[in-house]
Formats: structure tokens, C-alpha cells, sequence
């Protein structure tokens, strides 16, 4: 990609901010990191450590002062934040991604759609799990046809955290927008979507496990979609044994895939996409899922498929693409209001133990 690179003001610099998108868009031909936003000194002082020529801000507002500075805004933080900061940003004049969930509601999704699309500016949504290895992989399966007409779709993103952590994501405040329905629920359910389709009933399970706990640990979440594949999600960080990431039967064969992908790991680690070493979102082949039918996994029952790389760089490079040459969008709001259909309707099915009809 040629031209000079697009300069990105990063808002929010705690999880999402300093292990997912700056590393990422540093890594992007086509982006440099300007500015991040952070009102915390510790992590100024980080972000400042780790990107030696970034400038730092103690609020976004110091952003829109000088919006011809910058080519675009990533809004990563709480997701209280989200519909507010992007709607600073798209009035503003700049193009905006925005983390997971873009907004707490379908219809505030929607809107800020609108405004995006009135204003002739991107509004994209980081769903980067679309670009994990285990996913990659089975859509290339069953795009192949190797599992014939696939039946049910189960996909556990489980974790075993007994004691809390704290923090806004734990809180019961529904302004908050916490809770995993819409943390990992928005993966999972955007995963199912992408997959088979759009969805005709909901039906959901929220609980609170752990002592403490003010919002939804251990949630299911029943999908029927449009084509007939089932879609059974499960989310929790209750799991004291880890199921399988994938179970997906169809009536040619089955895929059952566990572990989550490296690359959040990788991140965490300090590793970088580009730097020297082993290929970036590879795992190891003892990680492999098997494909197969008539005997358990567990058995030895089908046989092992080579998992592609998982690929997150892909979406920024597809965000730059689209800001220098017009490709498309990666990951529309208007894909992210139809996840959040889904999780609003999950919300009311789990409260008033009814199925609900989209």
C-alpha cells in the first residue's frame, strides 16, 4: 500500500487499547499510531514506553480540537463510551472503529450508521474473532463442503475465573453494558451470524454464579437461524472443565476443534505481528481438531485438520484499505446492530424465560 500513512487516535488504553488495537495498528502498513487517549498516568507512561513517538492525551476532546491532524479514531474504551465517543468522532468529520459491542442497543448501532453513512465516513466494529484460527478454518470446511450440510453449531468461549476481577465489566450497573452476554456473547453470536445466517428464535440462559458477582458469568443462547442450522453458544467464566471451542455436526461429518486461538495469548506475551520467529497465529499440531464421523475425537475417531493461521492483522489491513482505496468495510455497524438483535432478544428470553421470535 502506498501514500502516506493514516494517522489513528486511539481512545482508551487498558486492555482492549494496549493489547489488541494498538499493537495491531502499529503493525498496519497504511496506519501509524498519533495519538492515544488516556487519562491514567501509569498508562501514559506504558503507552509512551511503548510507542517512543506517540502523542498522549488526557481526553478525546483534545482529539476533536484537532481532528485535521488525524484519519481515524478507534474508540476502545468502556463500552459505556462507545456511542458517545463515536458520535464525537463521525461529527467530528473523522472515521471510526469502535470495539465490541459498538453500542448497547440495535437501534443505537443503527444510528450511529446512519449518521456514518450521512456523513460519508467509515464506521467499522472490531470483531476480530472473525479472525481466528479455529474460525478460519471451519469456514473454509464447510465452504468446501467437508461437513455436508451442517446440522447444529455449538461454540463455547469458557473460561475457569472463580474469583472476581472487578472493574466495570463485572458490574451490575446496566448503564455499564457489562457482563458476558455482551462481552464474549458478542463474539459468539457474530461468529454464528457470519456462519449460517440470520436467525429466527432466541432462546437464553444468564446466570450469576460466583459469590460477589452483579451481572450474567455463566450464560446459553439458542439460535435458530433462517437456513435451520441450530446454534447452541455457551459463555461463562464458571467452567471448571473446558469444553470443546467448536462442536459442528453436519451429515456428512463432524468437526470438533479445542483451545482458544493464540493470539490474544501472543499479545498479552508481548509478541507482535511481523516480528521475527514462528509464523504469527500458528498453533501446534497437537492442537489440530479432528474431522470425522461415527467415533469420538476423544478416541481417536476421525482425523486431524491442519488449523490455518490465525490472521487479526487482517482486519486493520482491511480498515487501511478501505480509507486509502475504498474496499470495502470488514465489519459494518449494521452487522453489528443484526448481533445485537440477537443479544437483545437473549437479554429478554434469559429475563422472562420465554423464547423469543425475531
Amino acid at each position: 500500500m502506498t501514500g502516506t500513512p493514516l494517522r489513528v487516535g486511539l481512545v482508551g488504553y487498558g486492555l482492549a487499547g494496549s493489547v489488541f488495537h494498538a499493537p495491531l495498528i502499529a503493525a498496519t502498513q497504511g496506519l501509524t499510531l498519533d495519538t492515544v487517549v488516556t487519562s491514567n498516568p501509569e498508562r501514559q507512561a506504558q503507552a509512551r514506553a511503548e510507542y517512543p513517538d506517540v502523542r498522549v492525551a488526557a481526553s478525546a476532546d483534545e482529539l476533536w480540537a484537532r481532528a485535521d491532524e488525524l484519519d481515524l479514531i478507534v474508540v476502545a474504551s468502556p463500552n459505556k463510551t462507545h456511542v458517545p465517543l463515536a458520535t464525537a468522532a463521525l461529527e467530528a468529520g473523522l472515521p471510526v472503529v469502535v470495539d465490541k459491542p459498538v453500542a448497547g442497543t440495535a437501534a443505537e448501532a443503527r444510528a450511529l450508521a446512519e449518521l456514518a453513512e450521512k456523513r460519508g465516513l467509515l464506521l467499522s466494529v472490531f470483531q476480530n474473532r472473525r479472525w481466528d484460527n479455529d474460525f478460519l478454518t471451519l469456514r473454509r470446511l464447510i465452504a468446501d463442503g467437508e461437513l455436508g450440510e451442517v446440522y447444529r453449531f455449538e461454540s463455547r468461549f469458557e473460561r475457569w475465573r472463580p474469583q472476581l476481577k472487578g472493574g466495570w465489566r463485572e458490574s451490575g450497573d446496566p448503564a455499564e453494558i457489562g457482563g458476558l452476554l455482551y462481552d464474549l456473547g458478542s463474539h459468539v453470536v457474530d461468529q454464528a451470524l457470519v456462519l449460517f445466517g440470520p436467525v429466527t428464535s432466541v432462546y437464553a440462559e444468564a446466570d450469576v454464579r460466583r459469590e460477589g458477582a452483579r451481572t450474567d458469568d455463566d450464560t446459553f443462547i439458542a439460535l435458530t437461524h433462517d437456513s435451520g442450522v441450530r446454534s447452541h453458544l455457551y459463555v461463562s467464566a464458571t467452567t471448571a472443565q473446558l469444553g470443546p471451542r467448536f462442536r459442528v455436526l453436519g451429515s456428512k461429518a463432524g468437526y470438533v476443534k479445542h483451545g482458544l486461538d493464540p493470539q490474544e495469548a501472543a499479545l498479552r506475551d508481548g509478541s507482535r505481528p511481523g516480528a521475527s520467529g514462528a509464523e504469527w497465529g500458528a498453533e501446534p499440531e497437537e492442537l489440530w481438531g479432528r474431522l470425522g464421523a461415527g467415533e469420538s475425537p476423544v478416541t481417536g475417531g476421525g482425523s486431524p485438520v491442519p488449523t490455518l493461521p490465525g490472521d487479526y492483522p487482517a482486519y486493520y489491513a482491511a480498515v487501511a484499505r478501505a480509507l486509502h482505496t475504498d474496499g470495502p468495510n470488514p465489519v459494518t455497524a449494521q452487522e453489528a446492530a443484526a448481533a445485537l438483535d440477537v443479544l437483545e432478544a437473549a437479554r429478554r428470553s434469559a429475563a422472562e424465560k420465554v423464547t423469543v421470535t425475531l
